[in-house]
């Protein structure tokens, strides 16, 4: 039994008319009614009463009538999945971000663009540090994370850039740097810092070192806040300064005052990671939908050592 044996039936059965039903599905009235009579010769029943210039439905026609219309709506149904699955229109992204990440516009918009775009898309989220997104990609468990480099070469994940912000220096409202546009990293030399976690010699912390060091002093750490966001809250209680990138200004503004840097001029980039053979058609779709300054591309592999935040 073939799928044109139902829709021949189903119209027939609409139409309760051989000739009309040929016209329907634009094919001849004579190999009609032989598909017909071949499906009921295959079933072992009668589904039609022939009648002078019409038929009716058998009791057995109108059972197999109900099932017919319900396979063929299901055919029709998993076509139309199928199409939109190739067109990425349905399925699944698992997205990872970085803490910081998460304040930045770019990122938000991203995801507003493409939940609008692709409504039935189910989506997935995940947070960490961009060396446990990096092997989240490799395990397949993500998709597509945003992350900070700094980034090791390799050739299994793909990183591209897509825009670089100002740190900014983050003081309790009554410090005496608040009320400040700007200001030179060696007018912090003697403040209390509050920095974010560290593994290695790499991510927006060193940097943060390096550069002090660079400006001829050695930070004073009073604290390590567990993630970058509790930097903030912390200034807020009054236990320190911190450097955070310009996409968190609008945190605790309520007690928290919000510097820029001029001399050095520190940045911290955000980038987007996948995986180097992906072809994933919801993945690619999300991808292209992402704005960027920038259109080169990286890759990276096994060796991540990037624990920024």
């Amino acid at each position: 039994m073939e799928l044109r044996h139902l829709r021949y039936f189903v119209a027939t059965a609409e139409e309760l008319h051989f000739t009309r039903a040929a016209q329907r599905l634009g094919i001849a009235q004579p190999p009609l009614t032989q598909q017909i009579k071949a499906l009921e010769a295959e079933l072992g029943l009668k589904l039609f009463h022939r009648l002078p210039g019409r038929v009716e439905l058998t009791d057995a026609g109108r059972v197999f009538f109900e099932d017919a219309q319900r396979i063929l709506d299901g055919v029709g149904r998993a076509v139309a999945r199928s199409q939109s699955s190739a067109k990425g229109m349905v399925g699944r992204l698992g997205i990872g971000f970085t803490e910081s990440a998460s304040f930045s516009t770019l990122v938000t918009s991203s995801l507003q663009r493409y939940r609008h775009d692709f409504p039935n898309v189910e989506l997935s989220f995940e947070e960490a540090r961009t060396a446990q997104l990096a092997e989240l990609l490799r395990q397949g468990r993500i998709d597509v994370a945003f992350v900070r480099p700094p980034v090791t070469r390799g050739n299994d994940l793909i990183f591209r850039p897509l825009h670089s912000e100002r740190m900014v220096v983050a003081v309790l409202k009554r410090h005496r740097l608040a009320g400040r546009r700007s200001l030179r990293l060696i007018e912090l030399k003697g403040e209390e810092f509050i920095l974010y976690p560290r593994a290695t010699r790499l991510g927006l912390s060193d940097m943060i070192l390096t550069a002090c060091e660079r400006a001829g002093f050695s930070p004073l750490i009073a604290q390590r806040a567990p993630q970058i966001s509790s930097t903030i809250n912390f200034v807020a209680a009054s236990l320190g300064i911190t450097i955070v990138p310009e996409c968190m200004m609008t945190s605790r503004s309520d007690a928290v005052s919000y510097v820029h840097l001029s001399s050095p001029r520190l940045c911290a980039d955000l980038g987007v990671a996948h995986r180097s053979n992906e072809g994933s058609s919801v993945v690619t779709g999300f991808i292209d939908r992402i704005p960027s300054g920038s259109t080169s591309a990286v890759t990276f592999g096994s060796h991540m050592q990037e624990h920024g935040v």
